[in-house]
């Protein structure tokens, strides 16, 4: 299906731009979203009548959008999660996740807007990317961890992620000792 877009589209095109996509994208999601419009003689008219207002108001939301990058942007957010010692979440943070910590942080954030290619399912600092507008990126990072002490620490730089290790020779002695005092015990009979 050929469509007109109305604003920048990621991997697809810029504003005003005709360009042929699959059906179900355009239906689902580029319409719908009022990103694009079908590509018929008297839509094409219509876009080019309304051209200087779309890119007046383009420029006004990449505007407010730096803006509110720039309050966001190198931002360390921290969310506490119960894990394993492994360092293991028990369960995820998600995108909702993040649009809620940078929300209540005053910069109004939506779940939409965070780019999580996998929720993250570990401890420890994540670099998460904020589309606020289709030119406008922010970086935030996401310190997750066990306790508030904890996100302390990983924020000076210590791995917290320490599992204390045995070695097969400790374990072997101290198997061989079990076993000789077991032995020990039952000769005593």
């Amino acid at each position: 299906m050929q469509v007109i877009l109305l604003q920048r589209v990621a991997k697809l095109g810029q504003m005003g731009e005709t360009v042929r996509v699959k059906d179900g994208f355009a239906r689902n999601f580029l319409l719908p979203t009022g990103k694009a419009l079908r590509a018929t003689e008297a839509n094409k008219q219509r876009f080019e009548g309304q051209r200087a207002d779309l890119e007046k108001r383009n420029v006004e939301l990449k505007g407010e959008a730096a803006a509110a990058a720039e309050k966001i942007d190198g931002q360390v957010f921290v969310m506490i999660r119960q894990a394993g010692e492994t360092g293991q979440l028990y369960g995820s943070v998600s995108t909702r996740d993040v649009a809620e910590a940078a929300s209540t942080a005053g910069t109004p954030v939506n779940r939409n807007q965070v780019v999580l290619a996998t929720p993250i399912k570990t401890i420890g600092l994540h670099q998460v990317p904020v589309h606020l507008h289709p030119e406008v990126e922010a970086k935030i990072t996401i310190n997750v961890a066990r306790s508030p002490e904890e996100a302390e620490r990983q924020a000076k730089g210590e791995s917290i992620n320490i599992v204390e290790e045995t070695t097969m020779d400790d374990l072997g002695l101290e198997v061989g000792a079990a076993l000789a005092d077991a032995n020990g015990s039952l000769g005593d009979r």
